[in-house]
């Protein structure tokens, strides 16, 4: 165990190493130090003041850790906000962006002028980066931050992307890649489960390269967190592995937080958590309490905070001199910093030019060289496999052919390796080195039963060089739900990543309902800037990956394969080019498209059901040959691409165009919800229920999903439709197995 404290320590708290008093050696004349603070104080109170709105406390009280870090402790260049080999600064407590917002302005970033940082909270927002919450466009912010615990997630993913490529690339003499992690925390942030799984992970990894500053004022929206939250959260990180240094006036004793700050980046072998105590809200009669979270001060409070702290009650916005020139060396120190990083990759790149040629066309967000036919390492369709397989085993046919190749690929799983396939050849598990797992140049990930976790330390993954990793990322689809918020600041973000989502429909038999998603598909196919493609058999997996992978299409956009336990055969008619129309005919494409009569629409395993189906529909009329229904069946992976398609195109995919007939009629058959579909179809035969719990094939015909059943019931629909002499219209579309069985 290792607790260390700094400053004025509290009764009963002990340090294995010395308890050497703070010092001031680092820190500016004391009257330049206060100054610097008070003015932060009173510029929070103003800007938030100035809209009625936003987080005034946390700067307040924080003030002297922001101090800390951007004017002492970390190495950043202002000049250069996407230097490569600068600490990384997550802000978990995104809330308190405006602490963010004011150290980019003073520490130099050009774009964070004051008149920009003035529209925080602003009604007039076009043109602001000084958004509620920290958003990764703007220079010096490295994630957008938020949705409270998913930052300490995506600073873990980063601190793991860094150690990945330090010991793939580092060499003894040479050491490009050593920068820190800091993520800054609240108490929030440490209640929110996905805040706790990953910072359980970072420790069972030991990465020491990752510091949590924890800004522990012990108050939230509702007040103090006594009535919530009473562990002992420096016991409880040390049970998880990890240092503790703890600081006893964080609102005041900068020296405090700099000795503490020089002893984490000194720790090895485990990651560092400084505990830091703040007065939220601090100089202001409201300190300590709910108010001073988030809301605006009141114009009365502000006046009285200036007063406290010196300055002119009716002055706004007031910045003296000395506050910039107490921050000025912070671009001298940036522009050496990276100097001299360059001169070391020059050296790098003298000793080792292979693996320079690949670090920096990985910086600049090339996973595979340009113009590298990469496509051509899958397997042609002959080449696919002939046999009925699952298409969870026939997405990892693409695990195997690339990711061992390309270093960009990190795979890894929520406790299902081995049932999602993404295992490969010859695999290296990330792991601390003296753990005898693995070591840090591993790229297939355990990330433990923690689904949440895994893809917001994906996100950190894909954040921490865009384009440098594509992290790929496995659970059941049912669980993706666990996942989603971090799927959804991926899209959010335009965060690239693989994830894999196998047992997608009540094809996962005896596991029963509870893992049997039925309308997980609508969340995430209404989700903006994410693939949800469910192919229907190998080929189809061929072209879902070929589209996630593709920089023209999917550079920016993360991808979820909705993937079958159960074996699907390999259809004549799929086609992995077109999978990324999101829509095309696989069966009946010879028909015309003014004498289509019935259109089928099914994904994933539904489409060879359909095309049984269709096999087995009756004729209408008195039976003759000539009477039977003209039929196309369409496989539809992607909503989402079938969408962007031209109107020409998906009007003649779904046979509605004004060159198709009339009576055609559109079915959609789906094992899931039908949600969404009436946008295509005049009906579906969907699940209205929870499933079961029995084997797959069993379940597919209790809840009417059997060919037999489901030509029946189209025959039916065909045969009403028909009578009436028109197609329905709106508001008139149709649950076919409304009823059915299990319904």
């Amino acid at each position: 165990m290792t607790v260390i404290a700094t400053g004025n320590q509290a009764n009963g708290h002990s340090s294995e190493l010395s308890k050497k008093p703070a010092t001031t050696s680092k820190v500016a004349s004391p009257g330049d130090e206060q100054l610097v603070l008070n003015t932060i104080r009173c510029l929070a109170a103003d800007l938030c003041q100035q809209y009625k709105g936003g987080h005034p406390g946390t700067v307040m009280g924080a003030a002297a850790i922001g101090v800390a870090l951007w004017r002492y402790e970390m190495r950043y260049n202002p000049a250069n906000p996407d230097w490569f080999n600068r600490d990384r600064f997550v802000l978990s407590a995104g809330h308190a962006c405006l602490f963010q917002y004011l150290f980019l302005h003073f520490s130099g970033y050009e774009a964070w002028t004051l008149d920009q940082i003035k529209m925080y909270h602003s009604p007039a927002t076009k043109g602001s980066m000084a958004a509620g919450h920290p958003e990764i466009e703007y220079p010096g912010i490295e994630v957008t931050t938020g949705p409270l615990g998913q930052g300490i997630s995506n600073a873990v993913g980063m601190a793991i992307a860094a150690k990945q490529l330090a010991a793939t690339y580092n060499r003894d003499d040479l050491k490009v890649i050593d920068n820190k992690i800091w993520c800054f925390t609240g108490d929030g942030c440490l209640q929110e489960g996905v805040g706790q799984e990953s910072i359980s992970l970072a420790g069972h990894l030991g990465l020491d390269n990752l510091i949590l500053v924890y800004d522990n004022n012990r108050v939230t929206v509702d007040g103090s967190i006594d009535n919530c939250f009473t562990e002992d959260t420096s016991s409880k990180l040390v049970a998880q592995g990890w240092h503790v240094v703890d600081v006893y006036d964080g609102s005041n004793d900068l020296a405090a937080i700099l000795e503490g700050f020089d002893k984490a980046k000194q720790l090895k072998g485990k990651p560092v958590l400084v505990n830091i105590r703040t007065v939220i809200g601090y100089s202001s009669r409201k300190a300590n309490t709910g108010p001073a979270h988030g809301q605006a001060l009141g114009d009365d409070e502000v006046a009285y905070v200036k007063q406290q702290l010196g300055f002119d009650p009716q002055a706004k916005f007031v910045i003296p001199s000395q506050v910039y020139e107490y921050f000025s060396e912070t671009k001298r120190k940036g522009a050496d910093a990276e100097e001299e990083w360059n001169t070391l990759l020059e050296q790098y790149k003298a000793r080792y030019p292979d693996q320079h040629t690949e670090l920096t066309r990985r910086m600049k967000g090339q996973w595979a060289a340009p113009g590298e036919d990469w496509q051509a390492l899958l397997p042609s369709k002959s080449a696919l496999p002939q046999e009925a397989q699952p298409t969870r085993k026939s997405s990892g046919i693409v695990v195997q052919a690339l990711v061992p190749k390309y270093n960009s690929f990190v795979a890894g799983s929520a406790d299902l390796l081995e049932s999602t396939f993404v295992s490969f050849n010859d695999q290296i598990e990330f792991q601390k080195p003296d753990s005898g797992l693995g070591d840090y140049s591993g790229r297939q990930i355990r990330y433990g039963i923690r689904e949440f976790a895994m893809v917001g330390l994906g996100n950190g993954i894909a954040a921490y060089q865009k384009g440098m990793f594509i992290p790929i990322m496995s659970t059941f689809f049912q669980f993706w739900i666990y996942a989603a918020p971090a799927a959804r600041m991926a899209a959010l973000q335009k965060l690239r990543f693989i994830g894999i989502a196998t047992h997608d429909s009540i094809g996962i038999g005896e596991d029963g309902p509870t893992h049997q998603p039925i309308a997980l598909a609508s969340f995430y196919r209404s989700l903006p800037n994410i693939n949800l493609i469910r192919p229907a058999d190998a080929e189809e997996c061929m072209g879902m990956w070929t589209l996630a992978l593709d920089d023209d299409l999917s550079a920016d956009t993360p991808s979820i394969f909705a993937l079958s336990r159960q074996p699907v055969p390999l259809l004549p008619g799929t086609d992995r080019t077109k999978v990324q129309r999101g829509a095309y005919i696989v069966q009946g494409e010879d028909v015309p498209d003014g004498e289509v009569e019935l259109t089928i629409i099914a994904t994933g395993a539904e489409v060879s059901r359909a095309i049984e189906t269709v096999k087995l529909l009756k004729s209408i009329g008195n039976g003759n040959e000539e009477e039977k229904l003209k039929v196309r069946v369409v496989s539809m992976p992607s909503q989402r691409h079938f969408d962007a398609q031209p109107k020409e195109y998906r009007d003649s995919v779904l046979g509605r165009g004004t060159k198709s007939s009339p009576k055609n009629l559109v079915v959609a058959i789906e094992a899931w919800s039908s949600y969404g579909w009436a946008k295509y179809a005049h009906a579906s035969l969907s699940m209205h229920t929870f499933g079961h719990s029995a084997p797959q094939q069993q379940l597919y015909k209790y809840f009417g999903f059997e060919p037999t059943n489901m030509a029946t019931k189209i025959d039916e629909f065909v045969s009403k439709w028909r009578g009436l002499g028109r197609v329905p219209g709106l508001g008139e579309f149709e649950e076919l197995l409304l009823g059915y069985a299990g319904h």
